[in-house]
C-alpha cells in the first residue's frame, strides 16, 4: 500500500481558485484541484490529494484526475473526487462512487414566508419527524412486496407516481427524469434488498437531514426567478439522503465480487479500496446495472420524503400550501455522458463522488425549463451554516466535465465531533443563538455534525462561482432541522 504523505506533494498554483499536479510515475493525466489556498491547506492535512494522484493512474482515464473545493479523503477516491473515464477502453470503480449510492439533494420551494413558518417550527419539525422517519434503524411507513420493490429498483420515481404519490411535475424537475436507465434489479443481492425494503421514505442518518430554510439573500434574481426562488424570505425544504442500506450493501457486495475476480488488479492498486473493473467485462456492467437500481431507490426514496414533506406542511398549515420541486441531484453516481478532453470527444463513465452535476445550459440531460439558464446546484452547508443555490455553466462542461461541490466537506471525524461536542448542549446553542430548532433521534447524530465539524461552506461556494463551475443564485438559511 501507497502510504505517501500528503505533505510531500506540492500542487502548482494556476490561479486563486486552482491547482494542478503534472504527469509523474504511472499517472496517465494530471490532477486539477479547485481549491483556494485555505481550502489546499485543509486537504494537505490527510491523503486526499494522493487519492486524486492515484484515480490519475486509472485506465482510460481523460483529461484530469479532478478535486473539488470540499474534497477530503475517503475510500479508494477522495470525497469531492471526478474521474472520466473511457467506456470502451477504461474501467469502472466502485470507490469512485461511493458506498451511498445516489446520495444527493432535493430542493423544494414553498409559497410560504419566514413569518408564517417560524412561529410553528417546532410543531412542523414534530410533524415531518413523525411522517419522514430519521435514524440508523428508521422503517418506513410503506409496505413494499418483492415484486413492488424490484418495480422501484427498475423504475424509480415512476414507481411512485404509478402510486399516487407526489407530482408529475416532481420527476420533471428530477435527474435523469427520477429513472436511470440501464437499472436491472437481478443484479442487486437479496441481501441489498432485504435491507432497503423497509427503508423508502426514510432519511437515515450521518450527514443526512431534512431542512427547513428560507432565501437570505438572492445573488442573481433572474435565474432565480426560473428556479421559483422568488424572494428574499421565502421558505424552502432542503432533502438529503441516498440510497440506505440498499446501495451501501451494494457497492459492498461489488467491491467483492472484483477483490476475488481481480487479484492481480488488487496487487497494482496503491489501496484496493480502488478496485475497478475493466470496462469489457461482465463485472462492469453487472455493477453497473445494480448502481442505476440503487440510484433508482435513492431518487424513489427522496421523491417519497418530498411527498411526506408536502403532506406535513398542509398538515401544518393549509391544503392549499405548495410546495415545488425546483431540481434533484445526485453526489455519488457514475453517468454515461459525452465529453470533450484535448479535441477528443468521447464517451465516458463521469465518477461523481461528493460532487455535483453542473451541465450548463442547452445540454439535453437537463430539464427544458432550465435549457437557457443551466441546471440548478444545491451546495448545502450543516445545521448551523448557510446553504447555497448555484447555476451550472460553460466553463464547468470545459473545466470540470460539468462538475462542481457538493457541500462543505468533512474537516474532522464524526469520531473526533462526538468527542467534542455534547448533542443537547449544541441543540441548545443553535436555537437560542441562531434561532435554528432542531429534532433528532439521538444526541449523536447532533453532536457528529456539527457545524464547526466542517469546512467553510462560504469559501467552499467562493471558489466554485470564482472558478466558474457553478455560479452564484441564492443563498439559504435554517430554522428547523430533522436529523438522524
Amino acid at each position: 500500500m501507497n502510504q505517501d504523505k500528503p505533505q510531500d506533494i506540492h500542487p502548482r498554483k494556476l490561479n486563486e481558485y486552482s491547482y494542478l499536479v503534472e504527469k509523474q510515475g504511472n499517472m496517465k493525466v494530471p490532477l486539477k484541484i479547485f481549491a483556494s489556498e485555505k481550502l489546499l491547506q485543509k486537504m494537505l492535512q490527510d491523503r486526499c490529494i494522493q487519492q486524486g494522484i492515484n484515480v490519475a493512474a486509472l485506465p482510460g482515464i481523460k483529461g484530469w484526475s479532478i478535486m473539488m473545493p470540499d474534497a477530503h479523503q475517503g475510500y479508494g477516491f477522495s470525497i469531492g473526487g471526478v474521474a472520466a473515464i473511457d467506456t470502451k477502453d477504461g474501467c469502472i470503480s466502485p470507490g469512485g462512487i461511493g458506498f451511498d449510492i445516489n446520495c444527493g439533494v432535493r430542493l423544494l420551494q414553498t409559497n410560504l414566508t419566514k413569518e408564517q413558518v417560524y412561529p410553528k417550527i417546532k410543531e412542523l419539525l414534530e410533524v415531518l419527524f413523525k411522517h419522514v422517519p430519521p435514524g440508523v434503524g428508521a422503517k418506513s411507513i410503506f409496505r413494499l412486496s418483492d415484486g413492488e420493490l424490484d418495480d422501484v429498483l427498475r423504475n424509480g420515481v415512476q414507481w411512485a407516481l404509478r402510486n399516487n404519490y407526489g407530482l408529475p411535475e416532481d420527476a420533471e424537475s428530477c435527474e435523469e427524469g427520477g429513472t436511470m436507465p440501464g437499472a436491472d434489479p437481478s443484479k442487486v443481492s437479496p441481501t441489498a434488498k432485504a435491507r432497503g425494503r423497509g427503508q423508502l421514505g426514510t432519511l437515515g442518518s450521518g450527514n443526512h437531514f431534512l431542512e427547513v430554510q428560507y432565501v437570505d439573500k438572492i445573488f442573481n434574481k433572474e435565474v432565480a426567478e426560473v428556479f421559483g426562488i422568488k424572494k428574499e424570505g421565502q421558505v424552502v425544504v432542503l432533502i438529503h439522503c441516498g440510497s440506505r442500506g440498499l446501495g451501501h450493501q451494494t457497492c459492498t457486495d461489488y467491491l467483492k465480487k472484483m477483490e476475488a475476480a481481480y487479484p492481480e488488479i488488487i496487487k497494482s492498486l496503491p489501496e484496493k479500496d480502488l478496485v475497478y473493473a475493466p470496462a469489457d467485462s461482465h463485472i462492469s456492467h453487472d455493477y453497473y446495472k445494480a448502481m442505476c437500481a440503487a440510484a433508482n431507490f435513492a431518487w424513489c426514496n427522496r421523491h417519497m420524503i418530498g411527498h411526506q414533506t408536502r403532506r406535513s406542511f398542509q398538515e401544518v398549515f393549509a391544503k392549499d400550501v405548495q410546495l415545488t420541486t425546483v431540481y434533484d441531484v445526485a453526489h455519488n453516481i457514475a453517468k454515461k455522458e459525452e465529453h470533450e478532453a484535448e479535441g477528443e470527444q468521447f464517451l465516458a463513465w463521469v465518477h461523481r463522488k461528493g460532487a455535483t452535476r453542473a451541465f450548463g445550459p442547452h445540454r439535453p440531460e437537463i430539464p427544458l425549463k432550465y435549457q437557457e439558464t443551466g441546471q440548478p446546484i444545491f451546495i448545502p452547508g450543516s445545521m448551523g451554516t448557510s446553504s447555497y443555490v448555484l447555476v451550472g455553466t460553460e466553463k464547468s462542461m470545459k473545466e470540470s466535465f460539468g462538475s462542481t461541490a457538493h457541500g462543505a466537506g468533512r474537516a474532522m471525524s464524526r469520531f473526533a465531533a462526538n468527542q467534542q461536542w455534547r448533542g443537547d448542549q449544541l441543540k441548545n446553542q443553535l436555537e437560542k443563538e441562531q434561532n435554528i430548532h432542531i429534532k433528532a433521534a439521538s444526541w449523536r447524530g447532533i453532536s457528529e455534525e456539527a457545524p464547526l465539524a466542517y469546512k467553510d461552506v462560504d469559501e467552499v461556494v467562493r471558489v466554485s462561482d470564482e472558478a466558474g463551475i457553478g455560479k452564484l443564485v441564492a443563498q439559504l438559511r435554517p430554522m428547523g432541522v430533522v436529523k438522524g
